[in-house]
């Protein structure tokens, strides 16, 4: 199977992060009998609608209830944490379930400190096809990194006067600690058979840094669907053989629900535009509202501009129609495995549209 998941254990209109807690474990455990290959999960602060905010907590109660697909996070903020920190913590996940363990790796806290203090950006690209493939118009990330809360909240994230370093530094100490060449040694984490991935979203330094050393990368068409192409064409020309890897290995992020007809998928994604809206508002994630919750907003053009790219990058319909869209992703930008995030209301939709992906993708 080249499909995995990613979950952000959303918290639903109604729902407690205990319920969200549960529907993560119960969808791991389907998951792996589907044969998706790998479970990840995200790590978000501050937001009423997602319960995944330590992803090492939860990668160790969803690899203690499964047994063989591989667990993993997407991505650590490594802005927030030490190194040693993230070492020690996947390496001891690593201790009782050898072999399964991914540790995805994102700049996020940086990006975002980038953002709020860099210039104002040019003139967006106009939306275009790529061989089928559909890349937005890119969103301004620079106006919601700015934003009073999430400044503040970036505070609460890391001890008074802390300095994040240089993300290809951290990478270098991260991957230092794993194979025993820093002058300190992680215990547990030294010697762990945890494989190290990077996320990006566009072609900077991640891509770069992913390339550089030799990892696998993770490229993100979900949130960020205009940067895909430059991500994993940034990550190709850095490419350096080593010895995770010798030839560059791209995974790619993407929205998808799935239903018995477009039809009904259509109803079961309803909630999304307006979940969307409350992130890039910078009120964080709200519960993930029913459609009627959803149908109730009275929405601004302001409104639908500002989840336009979201809205149109996502796979909704058919399991044959979705499969057809993921197959162009794919296609479009060479990855070698896809990662399908999938949000509804209701926790059996959720699991259902992983059913019919699944024996959609694995029929000829």
């Amino acid at each position: 199977m080249t499909l995995s998941i990613l979950d952000l254990a959303p918290i639903v209109s109604g729902g407690t992060a205990a319920d969200a807690l549960r529907n993560t474990l119960d969808l791991a455990q389907r998951a792996e009998r589907l044969g998706y290959r790998r479970y990840w999960v995200a790590e978000h602060h501050f937001a009423p609608g997602v319960a995944s905010a330590a992803p090492a907590v939860l990668i160790a109660l969803i690899a203690a209830a499964t047994a063989t697909i591989r667990v993993g996070s997407g991505a650590v903020q490594l802005g927030h944490q030490t190194p040693l920190a993230v070492v020690e913590q996947f390496g001891l996940i690593d201790a009782l379930h050898p072999g399964r363990i991914d540790l995805g790796i994102g700049r996020s806290g940086q990006r975002r400190a980038e953002l709020a203090a860099g210039p104002a950006p040019a003139e967006p690209a106009a939306a275009r096809t790529v061989d089928g493939l559909l890349i937005p118009s890119p969103f301004d990330f620079s106006k919601l990194a700015g934003h009073p809360h999430l400044v503040h909240y970036a505070t609460l994230l890391q001890q008074p006067g802390a300095r994040t370093p240089d993300f290809a530094d951290q990478i270098d100490d991260v991957l230092a600690f794993l194979d025993g060449g820093h002058e300190a040694h992680a215990v547990p984490g030294e010697g762990a058979d945890v494989q190290v991935w990077i996320l990006g979203s566009s072609g900077g330094q991640s891509a770069r840094v992913a390339g550089e050393r030799g990892l696998p990368f993770a490229a993100n068409y979900h949130v960020s669907p205009a940067g895909v192409l430059e991500a994993v064409g940034a990550y190709r020309e850095a490419f350096k053989p080593s010895g995770t890897l010798e030839e560059p290995y791209v995974i790619v992020s993407a929205d998808a629900v799935v239903a018995a007809d477009e039809s009904a998928a259509r109803e079961l994604a309803e909630g999304y535009g307006l979940w969307v809206r409350s992130i890039r508002t910078g009120a964080g994630a709200m519960p993930y509202p029913t459609p009627d919750e959803a149908r109730a907003h009275v929405w601004t053009d302001a409104d639908r501009e500002l989840v336009k790219d979201r809205i149109d990058t996502r796979f909704v319909g058919s399991p044959e129609q979705v499969a057809e869209g993921l197959r162009v992703l794919r296609r479009v930008t060479g990855a070698d495995e896809l990662l399908v995030t999938t949000i509804t209301h209701r926790h059996d939709d959720r699991v259902r549209s992983y059913e019919l992906l699944a024996g959609a993708w694995n029929r000829p």
